[in-house]
């Protein structure tokens, strides 16, 4: 037997600040030290709660294993905790190898009841929404972290991906005719998006290291929705690339900012279901994207002279003022430096605590040594990027519309409604996946499951001398392989929570990579001559989907090498944490110098 087999399950509460300065603090405090030194040392703290050496504050040492209802019962009797000195981390040895893993799973940071179990209304609905089975205390923090957090990061999100959809809906609606777009014009509208998508992406996450998010990512929505309105005046091609140039560079700051603060704020079995919804905020803009443009076409065309595809642009920008000015009051910013009104002083601590418990470090300034350091002299975010740039490459649906136009069987309203079932699947599919990661705390099966569905259909295009009911379904596939996103991002967010800064820059370092492949590979391998049967297209976005498993593949064997370090530890949520790190910040929660237990 391994010598710290012998005190597995070994369960450690700490006492409540006041009581450290005892005298029967002081044996547990070295006991708890000869613990942390010694793996071996079972039967003498065993041997201390027997002789009951401690004093009525300091709860017994008790094995798991040999948990009674009396020692259940005296246990639990601790569980209301202060936000500051009452709170009670655990030690039990990790079962991997000799070192010690934090298990939190008896911390109530909350003061919820114990004993709380919800209605069973509450547990069935719970089983889609993880908030709703919560106890009391703990589900009205997180319901308040969604009201705002979340709920503006749909609305951001939704209105940015209304836009991007508008650009091809207008284009089957009456744009292409009316401003004589038969060459390439229709990908170089994406290109010059993605161009000041690319410049935007990294300077916008170094500039949120300086300036608020809650400042700089509303200022940009505000820019973006002036930019928008004037599409609706565009006369030719040209006007258009300068306005989808700008247009890109300050909607770059929107995605990888809410993944950072997404990211900041929710813990394991969150994470993955609002990055999902957010995701699919996207979904649902693309399905209103259709059925606006089609109910526009048929209602506002020709409406004050103004064609119907201009208007969309009109009521796109519109919308996005009041979001924006919604944004100075939504965004939080980080627990470290949150200044939100709607967070109370004790929501604050409560917010700081909680992301320490988890293991997930707070931001720090960016300097050009730490960014070069981070892309450049390690491993860590290059199997990410890889994986995270094929998922731009490899995408189809924006050619779905085309197929069906080029049959010639669609009228303009059901060339919008049509893709819009698409949206619907990619709806259910991303909740489904996200729901499903955060319930099994896995997101790699998940990720490659969605991700083979991206394969599956650029492979059946490829062959494409199909019947019209399996071409359909490949494009279906396209949709329902979209949860990648989402999934990725949650990933490495836990994968990388112990650099705040890394997390935040990897969507944007991502996204400018990815944005820098869109703005020739469109042209190359999508020529709108070659509508709808891209031969080389099809064949290389299969390719690119066998890269994307293969960057998986190497993210998941260095992120399981990388929690093999002896300097590091797996706590209770499953992240991998620097283990004098984190007894450092657990011992500073209860005001504890962390020498006292080593």
């Amino acid at each position: 037997m391994r010598p710290h087999d012998k005190c597995q399950g070994l369960v450690i509460p700490f006492p409540p600040s006041p009581s450290l300065h005892t005298p029967s603090a002081h044996v547990e405090r070295d006991a708890l030290r000869d613990t942390y030194m010694d793996h071996t040392n079972y039967d003498k703290v065993a041997a201390a709660d027997e002789e009951e050496a401690f004093s009525d504050n300091i709860e017994s040492l008790i094995s798991v294993g040999l948990h009674d209802d009396r020692d259940h019962h005296q246990y639990h009797g601790h569980a209301d905790s202060l936000i500051h000195d009452e709170i009670n981390p655990v030690l039990r040895t990790a079962t991997s190898r000799s070192s010690i893993d934090l298990s939190l799973a008896d911390i109530d940071i909350f003061r919820d009841d114990p004993a709380y179990e919800p209605p069973r209304w509450r547990r069935i609905i719970g089983q889609l929404w993880d908030t709703v089975s919560k106890p009391p205390n703990e589900r009205r923090y997180i319901e308040r972290l969604d009201k705002f957090i979340l709920t503006y990061a749909l609305l951001s999100y939704g209105l940015k991906s209304l836009d991007v959809s508008n650009i091809s809906n207008a284009f089957v609606s009456g744009m292409q005719e009316d401003l004589h777009l038969y060459g390439q014009e229709r990908n170089l509208f994406y290109s010059t998006y993605s161009a000041g998508y690319l410049l935007g992406s990294t300077p916008s996450q170094i500039i949120i290291n300086r300036i608020r998010p809650s400042t700089w990512v509303p200022f940009c929505e505000f820019t973006w929705s002036i930019l928008v309105g004037f599409l609706c005046a565009v006369r030719s091609a040209k006007q258009i690339y300068v306005l989808r140039f700008l247009i890109g560079l300050f909607e770059s700051a929107s995605y990888p900012a809410f993944a950072y603060i997404l990211g900041s704020w929710y813990g394991p079995d969150e994470l993955a279901k609002r990055m999902g919804v957010y995701d699919c905020a996207g979904y649902v803009a693309n399905m209103l994207a259709g059925y606006l443009q089609a109910g526009i076409y048929a209602t506002m065309n020709g409406v004050f002279g103004v064609a119907g595809w201009r208007w969309m642009f009109v009521i796109d920008g519109i919308l996005g003022f009041p979001i924006a000015f919604w944004g100075y009051y939504c965004i939080p910013d980080f627990p470290n430096n949150t200044r939100a009104r709607w967070l109370s002083t004790e929501d604050r601590e409560l917010s700081l605590i909680r992301m320490k418990l988890l293991g997930r470090k707070e931001p720090r300034r960016l300097t050009v040594k730490r960014f070069i350091d981070m892309f450049f002299r390690s491993w860590r975010p290059w199997p990410f990027l890889i994986s995270y740039t094929m998922l731009w490459t490899s995408g189809t649906s924006g050619y779905f519309n085309l197929w069906l136009k080029s049959l010639k069987i669609f009228s303009v309203e059901e060339l919008n409604i049509i893709p819009t079932f698409g949206y619907a699947l990619g709806l259910v599919s991303g909740f489904a996946f996200a729901n499903l990661s955060d319930r099994t705390k896995y997101r790699w099966p998940w990720l490659f499951l969605a991700t083979f569905f991206r394969f599956l259909g650029s492979l059946l295009l490829a062959i494409w001398d199909l019947p019209f009911g399996v071409i359909f379904f490949a494009n279906m596939c396209s949709y329902l392989g979209e949860p990648v996103w989402s999934l990725l991002i949650t990933w490495a967010a836990e994968e990388f929570q112990d650099d705040a800064e890394l997390r935040g820059l990897l969507a944007a370092v991502g996204n400018t990579l990815g944005s820098f492949f869109m703005l020739w590979l469109p042209l190359l391998l999508f020529p709108t001559y070659q509508a709808p049967h891209y031969k080389l297209g099809y064949i290389f976005t299969t390719i690119f989907d066998v890269i994307d498993f293969a960057g998986l593949l190497a993210f998941l064997y260095f992120a399981r090498k990388d929690r093999k370090r002896k300097d590091v530890i797996i706590n209770k949520f499953g992240y991998a944490v620097n283990r004098d790190e984190y007894l450092q910040d657990i011992f500073e929660l209860q005001n504890v110098p962390v020498d006292e237990y080593r």
